[in-house]
């Protein structure tokens, strides 16, 4: 027999002594299972099975600490259980030290932090988590999910051990279930489960992002700290820094929340928001629209103050912008309409921007008193027109879209508006706001009457009178 060959046969009798070993272990369970009369038939994984993940799992275990390894008590009943043939029980050892390990990282971060963000939107969930006792409450895919969105685990991390958490509720000993799992298989999910989270070091952003938390709980940011948040912030990914914003979010809405705290959220919130995404910025909104629904006056005030900082209440749900807009065009209409005007205009007229926000969003159910109001004021009151709150007019003028600028096209035909018309300030107004209007107009009908106007001999008061105009603006003979 060559060298080759005798090291080959060791190597043959290396893997075949376990293998013998588990045989023998098996018949007298088996023999025991038969004596109490239970089945033992589809009980135990294939032997070969069992021999390969014994003979692979102390390479992957040697990546463990000793001192990890030493407390690893779940891996111990994953690889006990693995030895006698049941591997769904394994794998649902494992799933608990990996859930064990993941939690552990949460405490160490920020447990608040943590609860704002697998809670989400669920603000009954919310309530009832406070201490890491009440870390149990967040299910396992919730866990998975918040861990990744504030950075203890990757992105492809999370992807694989979703998969192990699939596997385990639908081949381990979780739920009733009839798939096999292999020994290389179990094997690789243990390894897995270290790589991705008992040995993987925090990221520089998940521990900057830590820091910064712990800072805003413990006292007043000096302005020079807040410098140095705002130029983390532009270093973020965007889903981390809405994931901060949330978390932020969280703190500044926390009925347990102390002044510092609120101090340092405010300090920080629009520094931050530049870098939050259109849809975490309507989360918030949501958030806002849920909480006034119930009644939850404290939050819905709270989320209200973060939102209105950031001028983002066009970030408000359509509802609750709805009621704000209609009391924001009374109040416009009235400072317009009222004593003083040319002063008291400016502020209710910021007031109903903010509120179309940047896309010129407006509600339905307020969308036409909306253009009339609009319209109405920047045309003036006869004497003039406000210089201070004419560039929100503008403003709100450059983002009305085609159907604003159609039903503002023909509010000549008001009498209230050709009356305006008929003054200095009006029809010069008016030569504006065709200027605003005409690239917004689409339809051939528009464009049409547009041009018709524009080549009207006379004042602009006497459009109304005018039978072809008329036909044109859609007003029946």
């Amino acid at each position: 027999m060559t060298e080759v060959d005798a090291m080959a046969s060791s190597a043959v009798v290396e893997v075949e002594t376990p293998g013998t070993e588990l045989a023998r272990f098996e018949t007298g369970v088996r023999s025991m299972l038969e004596q109490f009369g239970l089945p033992t038939q589809q009980l135990f994984v294939p032997v070969p099975e069992r021999a390969l993940m014994v003979n692979n799992v102390g390479g992957v275990l040697e990546e463990l600490e000793p001192g990890i390894r030493a407390e690893a008590h779940y891996v111990s009943k994953m690889v006990a259980a693995a030895t006698v043939g049941l591997f769904d029980a394994a794998l649902n050892y494992l799933w608990d030290e990996l859930v064990s390990a993941l939690r552990s990282r949460v405490v160490g971060f920020d447990l608040a932090y943590f609860f704002d963000i697998a809670a989400g939107n669920n603000t009954d969930l919310r309530r009832g988590l406070k201490t890491e006792d009440d870390l149990p409450a967040v299910d396992d895919a919730r866990l998975l999910r918040a861990s990744l969105e504030i950075g203890l685990i990757s992105d492809a991390g999370f992807h694989r051990l979703d998969h192990v958490r699939w596997m385990r509720n639908h081949a381990s000993a979780a739920h009733p279930n009839q798939n096999d799992l292999a020994g290389l298989e179990l094997v690789t999910f243990l390894q897995v489960c270290i790589r991705e989270v008992i040995n993987t070091p925090t990221d520089t952003v998940t521990a900057h992002t830590g820091r910064l938390l712990a800072n805003v709980k413990k006292e007043l940011l000096e302005p020079g700290a807040v410098d140095t948040a705002a130029a983390f912030f532009d270093q973020l990914p965007a889903d981390r820094a809405d994931t901060l914003a949330n978390g932020l979010f969280g703190l500044y809405t926390a009925a347990s929340r102390i002044p510092m705290v609120a101090d340092n959220v405010r300090l920080l919130w629009p520094r931050l928001w530049p870098f939050v995404q259109e849809a975490a910025r309507k989360n918030f909104g949501i958030r806002h629209g849920r909480a006034s629904a119930s009644a939850e006056t404290e939050f819905a005030a709270a989320a209200r103050e973060l939102i209105e900082l950031v001028g983002g209440t066009a970030y408000l749900t359509t509802e609750v912008r709805a009621i704000d807009m209609s009391d924001a065009l009374d109040s416009l209409s009235g400072a317009h309409h009222g004593f003083n005007n040319f002063y008291n205009e400016p502020g209710p007229a910021r007031r109903v921007l903010a509120l179309a926000g940047e896309q010129g969003d407006v509600p339905e159910q307020v969308r036409e008193r909306y253009v009339r109001v609009i319209v109405d004021c920047f045309l003036g009151n006869g004497y003039g027109v406000s210089d201070a709150a004419v560039t929100s007019y503008e403003a709100m003028l450059a983002r009305f879209s085609s159907a604003d600028a159609a039903l503002a096209l023909r509010l000549f035909l008001d009498p209230v508006y050709s009356s305006l018309l008929g003054h200095k300030v009006g029809r010069a107004q008016w030569v504006a706001l065709l200027e605003i209007l005409e690239p917004k107009l689409t339809s051939t009908t528009d464009r049409d009457l547009m041009a018709a106007v524009r080549a009207f001999p006379g004042t602009a008061d006497k459009l109304r009178h005018d039978a072809r105009i008329k036909g044109l603006a859609g007003v029946k003979p």
